[in-house]
């Protein structure tokens, strides 16, 4: 039974937490910024850009599909701002044109080449295949300390760990000035920050997480992990290094929950199948949003 699950089971829910952490990071701030829909604008762009990368370039490979989802995600956020300046809409609207449209493209993109022939699709791209990360080369716990073992790692895991450790350092070091240039744009003008590259480096560092947790997780489970930690925690205190943990939490605490719920969850009411992982991680972390919104106690402030 351990066996089983070091094989089946550890590995995709390591992923889905760095995925899940990875995506909370940048978001808690997108949401203070009043860019929470940025972010699933930047998780819609992606599809695009990878499968563009995948037709030019005929492979796969990760860094492929994460230099063309960059690319992508770089592209939407300059339409964007043209959108908004040049028609004199407001953000959202622009937003949701560009978002829309490039999603509907790499859609068509999708059904219109040769993509799906890799497990490129529009199945993987809105559910990910987080239940196939598995360790095949694990025997038991004790596969932790053997190289040859940990060499058959699911590369997501590697990829997924190093974004997270990336994003997080990054963080660590700019914190001050990216709280001033949050809270207060104008007096971080005054001190002489550089605040249109600290918002781009917010957007990079969500892109990276996109991008990264894309292909792993899937579109859903990625603007699901954008939003739901960081606004739920931001229900529950108004203390900024606590809310960053709290969102934390409660993206560990969906990825794993949900993980758990998807695959064990039918079998306890007598069902035979298990459902989507991405799809109830999703769904928890809506869930722990909703009981937040209802029972915060910064709800009505929020």
């Amino acid at each position: 039974m351990e066996a089983d699950f070091v094989i089946l089971s550890l590995t995709p829910i390591l992923i889905g937490c760095f995925a899940a952490m990875a995506c909370a990071l940048p978001g808690n701030f997108l949401m203070l910024r009043r860019q929470a829909m940025l972010g699933d604008a930047i998780s819609h762009v992606v599809l695009p850009g990878i499968v563009v990368a995948f037709l030019f370039t005929g492979s796969a490979s990760t860094w492929a599909m994460m230099l063309g989802a960059g690319a992508a995600a770089m592209v939407s956020v300059l339409l964007i701002e043209g959108i908004r300046r040049l028609a004199g809409v407001e953000p959202g609207a622009a937003m949701g044109v560009t978002f829309t449209t490039m999603f509907a493209l790499g859609v068509l993109l999708l059904e219109g080449s040769g993509a799906g022939a890799v497990h490129l699709d529009v199945e993987h791209a809105l559910y990910g295949n987080l239940e196939s990360l598995i360790w095949l080369d694990a025997t038991g716990w004790e596969s932790l300390v053997d190289p040859v073992a940990l060499a058959g790692l699911p590369p997501e895991l590697g990829r997924m760990a190093a974004v997270f450790a990336l994003i997080a350092i990054a963080g660590f070091i700019f914190w001050r000035p990216l709280v001033l240039a949050t809270f207060d744009e104008g007096f971080a003008r005054a001190l002489g920050l550089p605040v249109q590259a600290i918002s781009l480096g917010l957007v990079a560092a969500a892109a990276m997480a996109c991008v990264a947790a894309f292909t792993a997780v899937g579109s859903i489970l990625t603007i699901a992990m954008l939003i739901c930690p960081p606004a739920a925690a931001r229900l529950l205190t108004d203390r900024l290094p606590l809310q960053v943990a709290l969102s934390l939490g409660l993206a560990l605490l969906s990825a794993v929950g949900g993980y758990v719920l998807a695959g064990y969850g039918p079998m306890w009411f007598g069902l035979p199948n298990s459902l989507s992982a991405a799809g109830m991680i999703a769904t928890l972390s809506g869930l722990c949003l909703a009981l937040a919104a209802a029972f915060g106690p910064h709800r009505r402030a929020a």
